[in-house]
């Protein structure tokens, strides 16, 4: 069964970094495209951020671009996505997504992909 989970989500002071984990289960990563998205109350979804595993290609919103990197870990088939210098508008619950049928290198393409497996989200609440 193919899964994704995320964690790693929790309160964290403006300013402060934290890292989420996308575990996949029941496939190898190798070879996906995954994505991270986020969704803030009242808001539409917003894509973050992007890595192609097979070639390495990222792709990052100018939101987050300069703070936040998607470091992975081929031996634990997990992909991270490590946020630093946090605001409150980075509050949301964050997503990720794998689908195989793309590959990079990309461009903002990439957050308009129809991913096709999801993780449950987790909740990143950025306040003092």
């Amino acid at each position: 069964q193919v899964q994704l989970v995320e964690s790693g989500g929790g309160l964290v002071q403006p300013g402060g970094s934290l890292r989420l984990s996308c575990a996949a289960s029941g496939f190898s990563l190798d070879y996906y495209v995954i994505g991270w998205f986020r969704q803030a109350p009242g808001k539409e979804r917003e894509g973050v951020s992007c890595i192609s595993i097979g070639d390495g290609s990222t792709y990052y919103a100018d939101s987050v671009k300069g703070r936040f990197t998607i470091p992975r870990d081929n031996a634990k088939n997990t992909v991270y996505l490590q946020m630093n210098s946090l605001t409150p508008e980075d509050t949301a619950v964050h997503y990720c997504a794998a689908d195989a049928r793309f590959s990079g290198p990309f461009g903002s393409s990439c957050l308009g992909y129809a991913y096709v497996s999801w993780g449950q989200g987790t909740q990143v609440t950025v306040s003092s």
